[in-house]
C-alpha cells in the first residue's frame, strides 16, 4: 500500500478554491483550532446521574480535543458536521474533483453519513464546477448502527458500535444541515435503512465515487456486493474506516480477494485508503 493521497486537480479560479476551501474547513469545524470539543458519553451509573444533573442545567459536559485531533479525525465532535479529518476530507474533495475533470460517469454515494458532512463537501464540488447531472446519494439508517450479527459476519462477534447513541443522526437533521449549507436540492438523494434492504435496490445506474464509512464488517460488505460493481472504470473507491475497525479491512480484503480486484491501494492517513478503478494510465 502506497502512503500519499495527492491527487492531481486542474487550476479552479481563485474564489471557486477558497470557497471549497472554506466549506471543508467549516464541515470540520477545523477553523476554530479545536475548540469545538469532544462528545462525552458518560459509561457507568455514577457518570450518567452527574451527566443529567448537568443537563437539567442546560450546560453540558463536553471532552476537550487538541487540532491535531481535529485534523485527523481522531474525536467524535461535538458541534462539526463530520468526523471525516482534514486529510479525509481533502482527499474526497480531490477524487470528486478529478472524476469531473476526466469526464468519468456516475453519481457520488457515501454509504455511513453521520451528520453528513462528507456529502454535503461533494455537493459542494459539483456547485462550485457547475455540475447539474450528478447526485449526491446519501445512504444511512439514520438510526445509528446494526447489532452485528455474527452468524452471517463471524468478523463482527462483539461489536459494539450499536450500542454509541451518538452515531444515530435523524434523516431531518441531516436534511437541516444540507440546507444550513444551501445545498439542499434535487441533486441530493436519500436512502434511509439498512444497506442489506436499501442499497441492492437502489435506484442508481453509475457511480464516480463511492466513499464507505460503515466501519463493520457487514456495512462495508453490503456496500461493496452491491455498489462497487456500479463504480465506472476511473472512479474512485474510498475507505474510511480501513485501518481503525479490523472488520471493516477484513470486509475490503475478502471482497477484493474474491473479485480480483488488484488496483494499488493508497493510504490516505491512518485510517482512510482509496483505489481508482482500473486506473487509465494518465492519472496522477
Amino acid at each position: 500500500m502506497t502512503t500519499t493521497s495527492t491527487v492531481a486537480t486542474d487550476d479552479l479560479p481563485d474564489t471557486t478554491r477558497r470557497y471549497l476551501d472554506l466549506l471543508r474547513s467549516a464541515l470540520t469545524c477545523s477553523l476554530w483550532d479545536g475548540g469545538d470539543g469532544s462528545l462525552w458519553e458518560p459509561r457507568g451509573g455514577a457518570k450518567r446521574v452527574v451527566a443529567r444533573a448537568v443537563r437539567r442545567t442546560g450546560m453540558e459536559i463536553v471532552k476537550r480535543a487538541t487540532p491535531q485531533d481535529r485534523r485527523d479525525g481522531l474525536d467524535w465532535p461535538r458541534l462539526a458536521h463530520t468526523m471525516t479529518g482534514e486529510r479525509r476530507m481533502r482527499n474526497l474533495q480531490e477524487c470528486t474533483e478529478r472524476v469531473i475533470l476526466d469526464g468519468v460517469a456516475g453519481d457520488l454515494i457515501e454509504t455511513g453519513a453521520w451528520r453528513g458532512g462528507a456529502c454535503i463537501l461533494m455537493r459542494g464540488v459539483l456547485a462550485a464546477y457547475g455540475v447539474t447531472d450528478r447526485t449526491v446519494w446519501v445512504a444511512d439508517s439514520f438510526e445509528g448502527l446494526p447489532a452485528p450479527d455474527s452468524e452471517r459476519y463471524a468478523a463482527d462477534a462483539g461489536d459494539r458500535h450499536h450500542e454509541f447513541t451518538e452515531l444515530a443522526v435523524s434523516v431531518e437533521q441531516v436534511r437541516a444541515n444540507f440546507h444550513r449549507f444551501g445545498l439542499l436540492d434535487d441533486q441530493v438523494r436519500f436512502l434511509q435503512g439498512w444497506f442489506r434492504d436499501t442499497l441492492p435496490t437502489a435506484p442508481i445506474d453509475r457511480l464516480a465515487v463511492l466513499r464507505l464509512d460503515g466501519d463493520m464488517y457487514e456495512s462495508t460488505t453490503e456496500a461493496l456486493t452491491a455498489l462497487y460493481p456500479k463504480l465506472s472504470d476511473g472512479g474512485f473507491c474510498i475507505v474510511d474506516d480501513y485501518g481503525a475497525v479490523p472488520g471493516c479491512r477484513t470486509a475490503v480484503e475478502d471482497y477484493r480477494a474474491a473479485h480480483r480486484v488488484t488496483d494499488p491501494i493508497t493510504g490516505i492517513d491512518w485510517t482512510g485508503i482509496y483505489w481508482r478503478k482500473n486506473a487509465p494510465s494518465t492519472s496522477t
